[in-house]
Order: C-alpha cells, then sequence, then structure tokens
C-alpha cells in the first residue's frame, strides 16, 4: 500500500468514525480481574476517560479484586477515580483445580446480569488467566465485540491455552511484540483487526523509573536499604505441575536465606497452589526473618520502582521477562511457567530449578549486575495507539468473525491500516573526522541523516552522541518511524559483547575503555550494539550489498584511516582479541612510516588519507607537486586529492606514491585468500 492510498483510506475511516461518534458515544466495557491485568488496563482505562466525547466507559471488577487475603486491590481502581459499576465475586476458594474451575462457572453465571444492565458496544479483556476466559466467553455468547490485550504471546502451563482460546472468541486485538502479531496472523486472525501497539503498561512505567524511588525503598524494605542492594521475590504457582512448583518455591526461599540479602517476598496469585506456596512462607518463617518483608500487594507505580532499582528480580512472574527488561534490572526465570517468552538478555532461565545449589549460584551470577535497557514489550506508546484503533471501529461492520485461511505472509504484516509505521534502527558511524547519525529503514534505505564534526575530547562525544541521537528519535516519530534498535560503528578495538570500546587509535583521542552501550541505552530505552566501522560495514555488505549471498569475503574500507572486516562462513569474524577485522594495522614493512597506532610500516601508514595527505604535503614542500595543468593557491590545505591529480597529470612521483599504497592495500586480501 503506497503512502497516498493509506492516508487515502485512513481520511475515509476518520469520516466514518465521525458519522459514528455523531450518533452517539461507543460504549467500552473495561473488565479487570487482578492487581497484574488492572496494571496493563489502567492507562487504557485513562486514555478512554480523558476523551469523553468519543467514549462512555464502564468498569466491572471481577476476581481476586475483591477478596481481603489477596490485598482488596479493587481499591487501586477507586483511587484512580474509576467509577465501577459492578463488582462480582466469582472466586471460589480453595486456590486447587477444582475451584478454579468452580470459579469461571460462578462467573458465568453472573456476568450475563450485569452485560445485559450495562450494554457495551466492546468489552476489554486482558491476557490469559481463568477469570478473562469467562469474560470472553460471556461477551461472545452474547453478541458483545472483544477487544484482547496481550494475545498471540507464548508461556508455560495452561496460560498458553487460555490465552489462545480468548484470542479465538476475541474480534479485536491489540498485541505487544511483532513475534505475537506473527503469531495471531498464523493463528489465522484478520490482519486488520490486529493492532501491534506495545504494553500499555510500557507507557507509564518509562517513566517512573526516577521518581521518588528511595521513598518507595524506605516504605518496603527500610531505611537502610539502598538501590541495588535488594532482591525483589514473586514466584506463582505452575497448574499443570503443583507439586513440583511447590518444591522449587521451597528451593527459592531456602537459597534467599542463604544469599543473606533484604528480600521483598510477594504473595502468589489465586491459582491452584496458591494456599501450599503461602504455607511454605510460613514454615520456612519468611514473615519473622529479618532479612526478609512478606506482603500481599504492591501498588503498580511503586512495584515497578522497586523493580527498576532492585539488585536482582527471581521467580516465574511475567513482570520479570516483560517490565523488569525496560531497565534492564537483573532476573533469574524459575521453571517452566514462562517458557517461550520473548525475553532480552537481563534474564537468566534456571528451567530445571531442582537444587537450592543451583539458584544459589544463578543468584551469584545475577545480583549487582546491569543489562542494557529492552523495549521488547513497548516504546511507551501503546495507549494513543490503542485509542486511535478503538475510534476506528465501525458498529456497522459484521459482528460475525471471519479466519483468514491460509496465513497470511510475513511482508504484508509490515502494514498496519491504523497506524502506518517504517520499522527503523538508528545508526552511528563515529569517524575520525565526522559523527554520523542516521535513521535506516529495515530495508537498509536512510530516511534521514545527521552529521556533525567528531568533537575531540571524550566528554563533548559522548555529550554529542546522545543529543543527536535523543534528536533523531525524536524526529523518528514525525517521520513515522519506530526506532528499534541502535547499532554503533566506531574506529578501534571493540569488545562488542559488552559495548565497549577498548582503545582506539591517535584518529580518534580519550577513545579508550569507553563504555558506549550503557548510556545510550539508559537515554533511549533501546537495545544498543557496539562494533568496529570495518566489522559493522562487512554486515552491510552481507546484508545488502556485494556480499549478500556470498559466504567468504573481505571488505577492505579507506577514508582517513583504513578498516576491513572478514566474513566466513557467512558469519563475522570477531578474533580471540577483536582484531581479525584491522587491516589497516598489518605492517608490511619494518622500516616503514610511524602509523597513528604507534608501530610502523602499517598499510595504513602507506595507503590512508592521512598517509596519502601526508605524502602530498612532502612533496609540495619540496616543489615537486604541481605540474602544468594544475594550480594550487598559496592558502589552499593539501590533500590526497592533489596527489592523485598530481598523478593523472603526468607526475611520476606522485603515481610511485599511489603504486606504493596501492600495493600495501592488497596485502590483506592476499592474506585472507591465502587462510581460506
Amino acid at each position: 500500500m503506497t503512502v497516498a492510498l493509506y492516508f487515502e483510506n485512513l481520511s475515509r475511516r476518520k469520516v466514518v468514525m465521525e458519522k459514528n461518534t455523531n450518533q452517539r458515544k461507543l460504549r467500552v466495557c473495561v473488565a479487570t480481574c487482578n492487581r497484574a491485568d488492572y496494571s496493563k488496563l489502567a492507562p487504557i482505562m485513562f486514555g478512554i476517560k480523558a476523551e469523553p466525547e468519543y467514549f462512555e466507559l464502564s468498569v466491572v471488577v471481577i476476581g481476586s479484586h475483591l477478596i481481603d487475603d489477596y490485598g482488596n486491590t479493587y481499591r487501586m481502581i477507586e483511587q484512580d477515580d474509576f467509577d465501577i459499576q459492578a463488582r462480582l465475586h466469582t472466586i471460589v476458594r480453595g486456590e486447587d483445580e477444582a475451584s478454579m474451575v468452580e470459579s469461571v462457572g460462578l462467573a458465568l453465571v453472573k456476568l450475563p446480569d450485569v452485560l445485559n444492565r450495562l450494554k457495551p458496544d466492546i468489552i476489554i479483556v486482558h491476557g490469559d488467566r481463568f477469570d478473562a476466559l469467562a469474560l470472553g466467553t460471556s461477551a461472545a455468547l452474547m453478541n458483545i465485540r472483544i477487544l484482547h490485550i496481550e494475545g498471540g504471546e507464548v508461556s508455560g502451563t495452561i496460560d498458553d491455552s487460555i490465552r489462545h482460546a480468548i484470542t479465538k472468541l476475541s474480534h479485536y486485538h491489540v498485541c505487544c511484540t511483532r513475534s505475537a502479531e506473527q503469531h495471531l496472523i498464523a493463528m489465522c486472525e484478520d490482519h486488520d483487526r490486529i493492532l501491534l501497539a506495545g504494553c500499555p503498561s510500557y507507557d507509564k512505567l518509562l517513566n517512573l523509573k526516577n521518581k521518588d524511588y528511595m521513598g518507595v525503598i524506605k516504605t518496603w524494605l527500610g531505611d537502610d536499604v539502598k538501590p541495588g542492594e535488594y532482591i525483589l521475590a514473586l514466584q506463582h504457582p505452575v497448574t499443570t505441575d503443583i507439586k513440583h512448583s511447590i518444591k522449587m518455591f521451597e528451593f527459592t526461599l531456602d537459597a534467599l536465606i542463604s544469599f543473606n540479602k533484604k528480600t521483598l517476598v510477594l504473595f502468589p496469585n489465586i491459582d491452584a497452589g496458591s494456599k501450599e506456596m503461602v504455607r511454605v512462607i510460613r514454615k520456612k518463617g519468611v514473615e519473622h526473618h529479618p532479612n526478609f518483608r512478606a506482603v500481599k500487594h504492591v501498588p503498580f507505580e511503586q512495584f515497578i520502582q522497586l523493580v527498576a532499582h532492585a539488585g536482582c528480580m527471581i521467580g516465574n512472574s511475567s513482570c520479570g521477562v516483560r517490565e523488569a527488561g525496560a531497565f534492564g534490572t537483573p532476573v533469574i526465570n524459575l521453571g517452566t511457567r514462562q517458557t517461550g517468552r520473548e525475553t532480552g538478555e537481563n534474564v537468566l532461565h534456571v528451567r530445571d530449578a531442582d537444587t537450592e545449589n543451583k539458584i544459589i549460584h544463578a543468584l551469584q551470577l545475577q545480583f549487582g549486575k546491569r543489562y542494557p535497557c529492552s523495549k521488547i514489550y513497548g516504546d511507551g506508546n501503546a495507549v494513543p495507539r490503542i485509542v486511535k484503533f478503538l475510534k476506528s471501529i465501525s458498529l456497522s461492520e459484521p459482528l460475525q468473525k471471519k479466519f483468514c485461511f491460509p496465513p497470511v505472509k510475513e511482508s504484508i504484516s509490515q502494514d498496519i491500516d491504523h497506524i502506518l509505521e517504517t520499522l527503523s534502527a538508528l545508526a552511528v558511524d563515529l569517524g575520525g573526522t565526522n559523527l554520523r547519525i542516521a535513521i535506516v529503514s529495515m530495508k537498509g534505505e536512510i530516511v534521514k541523516k545527521y552529521v556533525q564534526p567528531n568533537p575531540k575530547t571524550y566528554e563533548d562525544r559522548i555529550e554529542l552522541i546522545l543529543k543527536m541521537c535523543v534528536e533523531a528519535a525524536s524526529e523518528a516519530v514525525t517521520l513515522n518511524c519506530r526506532i528499534l534498535g541502535v547499532g554503533i560503528s566506531t574506529g578501534g578495538r571493540v569488545n562488542p559483547h559488552e559495548g565497549v570500546v577498548l582503545h582506539s587509535t591517535k584518529l580518534i583521542q580519550e577513545w579508550s575503555s569507553v563504555d558506549l552501550r550503557t548510556p545510550l541505552s539508559d537515554t533511549l530505552h533501546l537495545p544498543v550494539w557496539v562494533d568496529n566501522d570495518g566489522n559493522c560495514a562487512s554486515l552491510a555488505e552481507r546484508k545488502f550489498g556485494q556480499g549478500k549471498g556470498v559466504e567468504d569475503f573481505v571488505t577492505v574500507i579507506t577514508g582517513t584511516g583504513i578498516g576491513g572486516g572478514l566474513i566466513h562462513h557467512n558469519e563475522l569474524v570477531h578474533g580471540s582479541s577483536f582484531c581479525a577485522g584491522e587491516l589497516g594495522h598489518i605492517m608490511v614493512a619494518f622500516d616503514g612510516p610511524e602509523c597513528m597506532c604507534g608501530s610502523h610500516g602499517c598499510v595504513e601508514a602507506y595507503a590512508s588519507g592521512i598517509a596519502l595527505q601526508r605524502e602530498a604535503k612532502k612533496l609540495h614542500d619540496d616543489d615537486q607537486l604541481v605540474v602544468e595543468g594544475m594550480s594550487l593557491k598559496n592558502d589552499e590545505c593539501v590533500t590526497a586529492v592533489h596527489l592523485i591529480q598530481a598523478a593523472k597529470l603526468g607526475n611520476s612521483k606522485a603515481s610511485n606514491i599511489l603504486k606504493t599504497g596501492i600495493n600495501a592495500r592488497t596485502v590483506p586480501s592476499l592474506i585472507y585468500s591465502s587462510l581460506t
């Protein structure tokens, strides 16, 4: 679909939408079951409430919200100034498999009266809870449109089956990740009714990290606890293997007691097996242990502060694999409850947590580390997209669902009728002369480029990189580009695993032991990759250029200096000391000129832009550069261009210098050819 056609269609939808809203407001019912799903639904509720000219909001509360043992969390909704139109006690206590089934049945008995009274046009249901299944079933059978949040994701236990069942009942879908979108399409859902929005909770949490976190930490853990010095533990029962999950929880608590750090333990949810887990908490004496605080509920805003500043989070909560990644908080994910979830590099999986020692070892590896921020599950703009999506829903459209057979091809999923965005990345090229930043599409097309002279000092350089990246990320929104990550290309020896420039040549001063990943990731809340400029050039050639489809090749890049990269068996070769691609610093003559790296006789000392400029200046100082047909003003700076011009006009000395440089450049390729 062309951009022009997209906006034409969008304008047509706006006319329909305005016509519908002039007749009456869209009646939207939001149903919430527990503290976890309210954290995802609340931002949407605020977004709907903020536009009363379009929407009429009603709120239904069921499930564990209304149980004292789980904190009576319906009060959070009242404190947020939402009117609750219906409170339904739907939980049958027992915390076993039978009570879960009975709770679904009780909800199915009570919900029809409420839905008949409220008469919503659409009901918003979240996630994969058994309560949500009752909501979806009731609405579907009563011909009420359903908007499902977080469909298409993959995790463990019975949750997967429930989530996908709700998907098949739902008419519209809001998903958080591109993989989830692809899963929904593969499940034959109508692509036009799927919105890739990101997780609504990210809209709030990305703005909460630096608020009064010290006060929150003191409130829940005590006055003497500092950021990064405590553990957050949140573990739920696995309903498909309750016995094993209880045993695993015992190992977790034993490991935490042995690890001897301040720990905040949250009580489990109401799934089958939770009663036994609470008994384990009390049997281990956690509630009276000096290192532990055990609580039933923490308000979402405060909970996120605790997650953001924890030394480690441990358990099997979805928060550990989703929200915690936005802050780079180290996470230990235990067992199979989140198997299949997309995670950032901050998550260490202990799938078979069958010993205390194994969990202690995981704590030793993770506690106190920091990781790059990840925005796999959202960029902080989900709610505007969802509200826009709701406005586009026409009640004149047929209620009956249509399934798409066969699944839509992956490439088609890039076009979302409701929000057309170009999936892009920020490319940062740090050269010896200039700092370049570009917004680059997934097809390798440069959407916009920014260039500034490269500052001479470390502080100025970092400040300029951050400033230009923030400006580019902001402008990307107006250009309808969604930035998924940042790639940094820089001169010097780089450890790409840590995102650190180990040291550089004299071309880039004050550029040793520089952590580029952390400041950029913390500022932009995006994953960041850092590598040597020659290696980046090789990857680009493999993806988009002459190396596409070629299994083995060498890339040589020339400019102020000389760099390169090696692709062998389709993989980039870094080498044990990250120097495999430093072709410019291969020594070709023991008695050659000094190189910028401090050695002598390197390829770069003969063939780089700086080397050729140096030789041109020598010829000019000896009045041996300028020949007939060329001119050079007294105040004009002598460059390599003048050397090439002189050689073309018959200057034999200039020609010999260029031949020496060309011969030096061929050495790396000959070496690579001999190796392969």
